[in-house]
């Protein structure tokens, strides 16, 4: 007699269907299916954001910038342990190309790396009991400790056989984590990065979308639908609440991720030119040592407009004689 395949309890509502339809209509709309278009500097800066974001939820408090310090080898003044927690975490989202997501063994090795120096049993499930604590109240007992392997093996051994959207299952795969806690430290980031891992299976520039910094500008919400999925033995709340986080930071690409390295790179050498006062198309092409008017207009004028990196003087007269250009906010912001 064959053994009937586990399956983790959640629902698949109207609300999941529709928001996999959105998020899926999304990733057409803003062409980042195709990863090559991500430049490797996003590429890095997301990893980072990422990063950062993901062990503040864990009460790291470096900022982005210290994150970045660190990771380009620079000295900080910081806590040893959250210096060590992000060279950890650094290294682990380094190895995303090549785990393999159905791999428990690739679950351990990955927990090695992120917690080494920082618990004495990383890369082992915890061998205790364990409760999570919120102020003076436990929100949450995990199973014990010997069904911790047992669960684990039926947890991989449905995300293996299983048909469900990669955004349902992900989400899944995220919360059963939590809610096994299969480890004495590290749970949340695990989960979050299994869940990266398991998305840039389905669509690789996924292992570069900081989704991250969504959940930790949501954290209260976040471990609210954790404790209430715990409640109702059900995941379906938490996928709706990783859906819509995954919706809003795919949102949020337009302004950052879509620049091409070629647009990229002329866009930020022409940004580079401004200063306070608006400059004519002549100006910045002298700035920028061009001579041949369409590549300009082609090249590094229209980018940036396009992009809202910089803006008209006069909207109304694209043709004026007396146009002229001025960087906008967001071009600061680019341009830094």
């Amino acid at each position: 007699m064959t053994s009937r395949l586990y399956s983790p309890p959640y629902k698949i509502t109207p609300e999941i269907t529709g928001l996999i339809s959105r998020i899926s209509e999304t990733i057409g709309r803003t062409a980042v299916e195709n990863h090559e278009s991500i430049t490797p500097q996003l590429r890095r800066g997301n990893r980072l954001k990422t990063i950062q974001a993901s062990l503040a939820i864990e009460n790291n408090t470096l900022t982005l910038e210290q994150v970045t310090a660190i990771i380009n080898g620079k000295r900080i003044l910081g806590k040893p342990r959250e210096i060590l927690e992000v060279k950890n975490a650094f290294a682990a989202y380094d190895m995303l190309d090549s785990l393999n997501p159905f791999s428990e063994k690739d679950l351990l090795k990955v927990h090695k790396i992120l917690m080494s120096s920082l618990v004495s049993d990383a890369g082992r499930y915890r061998s205790g009991s364990v409760g999570i604590m919120k102020g003076k109240n436990i929100v949450h007992i995990a199973p014990p400790s010997g069904r911790v392997p047992i669960l684990l093996h039926d947890l991989f051994g449905w995300l293996k056989k299983t048909e469900e959207h990669p955004l349902v299952t992900s989400s899944v795969f995220h919360y059963e984590i939590e809610f096994i806690h299969p480890f004495t430290d590290g749970n949340g980031r695990m989960g979050r990065l299994w869940q990266t891992l398991v998305l840039s299976r389905w669509k690789p520039f996924m292992a570069y979308l900081p989704v991250e910094t969504i959940i930790r500008k949501r954290q209260k919400d976040y471990y609210r639908v954790l404790s209430q999925s715990d409640r109702q033995a059900d995941s379906t709340l938490f996928i709706v609440f990783m859906l819509n986080s995954l919706l809003t930071a795919l949102e949020e690409v337009p302004e950052s991720d879509q620049v091409s390295d070629q647009v990229s790179d002329q866009v930020a050498n022409l940004l580079k030119t401004f200063g306070r006062q608006p400059l004519s198309a002549l100006e910045l092409m002298k700035k920028l040592s061009l001579s041949h008017r369409p590549t300009f207009r082609k090249n590094y004028l229209h980018p940036a407009l396009k992009n809202g990196f910089i803006e008209m003087t006069f909207p109304g007269k694209p043709n004026s004689s007396l146009q002229k250009y001025r960087i906008t906010q967001k071009g600061i912001s680019f341009a830094k």
